[in-house]
């Protein structure tokens, strides 16, 4: 079975349970592209097709572009790997779990070794939103509370996935003297071309309704209230407010809050996974897709670059990668691969959350790419 022939498959079971209400996948190869569809509903209800331009929520898939906009100004003389994030954001001041001012630097916030987390206590005792919730807070007045709440480790003591890249972006935009969208324009969606990857939507008629999974097993996904927070036992316990692209006044979130299209996402990746382009050096791309973490695990059998986590022990992570092959998603129904050694990167973007993200889906996907079905 050819590799379409295996993705087709993946698509369409997702599409006709209904576990997956749109998406879009490309697959390229060694910089020529090999794969393409776009398939399902970019609004179910209203009958509306996904097509190849249908602009997606990002969520997560945020991060590499404002990691590769930090690397680009590291590389720029604007920014340094060690520098002390509260030189730049002198309201930034979290407790180590000892009780002292946390010495975070810009690699901490990078490779999410910072202490800082991913905890939806924030958004319920703290009144600090994550990213995806919605907001008329600026930067300082969102993350100003986190400053009351130790961090869960010391600074590159462990790994947690975190808002660090929240934080990273309200650097990246002190040190522009602009908005995070303006920096991330500047360094990387300006030069590659990339029209509709913004922190607002470019065209509203092209964007993606947002689905959520089902809570009955094999039932069609629904559409997604706002806000929306998924059952405990999904995996992803913060909350999701689909409206937030469209308010002005949210901080706007380094690690979640960019929409776009498929091709935005590949190109960006495309680009970096084969020497950087027009926007990194290669010593500096490639540095992005390998291990940065050391001995820490992100998760069991996996370690993480500055884009994404890589596949240290494919077996003991249950992954469907190749060794050193990188990996990541959005929330919102969002995945990606990058296998440097093959050549591949895959992109999916889906407006079906958690499923096209954290379900199945995702795995499918990637075992097709490998023909592993």
């Amino acid at each position: 079975m050819s590799l379409s022939a295996r993705l087709e498959r993946v698509i369409d079971d997702a599409i006709a349970r209904q576990s997956i209400v749109g998406a879009v996948v490309l697959v390229r190869k060694d910089g020529q592209e090999i794969y393409r569809r776009a398939a399902g509903n970019a609004d179910r209800e209203a009958g509306t097709p996904v097509r190849d331009d249908t602009i997606f929520r990002l969520a997560s898939v945020t991060k590499p572009f404002v990691a590769a906009a930090t690397l680009a100004m590291i590389e720029r003389g604007k920014l340094r790997f060690d520098d002390l994030v509260r030189d730049y954001l002198q309201w930034f001041r979290p407790l180590t779990p000892g009780g002292e001012v946390a010495q975070i630097t810009i690699r901490h916030l990078l490779t999410h070794t910072s202490g800082l987390g991913y905890d939806p206590a924030l958004e319920q005792d703290s009144a600090v939103t994550l990213g995806i919730v919605d907001t008329d807070l600026d930067f300082e007045a969102n993350f100003t509370p986190h400053n009351t709440v130790p961090l869960a480790f010391a600074p590159g003591e462990a790994w947690s996935y975190s808002i660090g890249t929240d934080i990273l972006g309200a650097v990246l935009a002190k040190v522009h003297g602009a908005s995070l969208e303006a920096a991330v324009d500047e360094y990387i969606c300006g030069p590659l071309g990339l029209r509709d990857a913004c922190f607002h939507v470019t065209d509203p008629g092209r964007l993606a309704v947002s689905y959520a999974d089902n809570a009955e097993p094999g039932g069609a996904a629904i559409r997604m209230p706002d806000p929306y927070y998924a059952p405990g036992e999904a995996g992803w316990k913060a909350g999701f407010s689909p409206s937030r692209i469209f308010n002005p006044k949210a901080f706007q979130s380094g690690g979640a809050g960019m929409a776009g299209t498929a091709d935005d996402v590949m190109v960006l990746l495309d680009t970096l996974a084969r020497g950087g382009g027009a926007v990194l050096s290669p010593d500096l791309a490639a540095a992005g897709f390998a291990n940065q973490i050391g001995e820490l695990e992100s998760e069991p059998g996996m370690r993480f670059g500055y884009f994404g986590a890589v596949a240290f022990d494919p077996a003991a992570a249950g992954i469907t990668l190749a060794k050193g092959a990188v990996q990541w998603g959005g929330v919102y129904g969002n995945t990606w691969m990058v296998d440097r050694e093959a050549g591949i990167t895959m992109v999916s973007l889906s407006n079906t959350a958690l499923e096209g993200c954290m379900g199945a889906f995702p795995d499918s996907l990637r075992r097709a790419v490998y023909g592993k079905l």
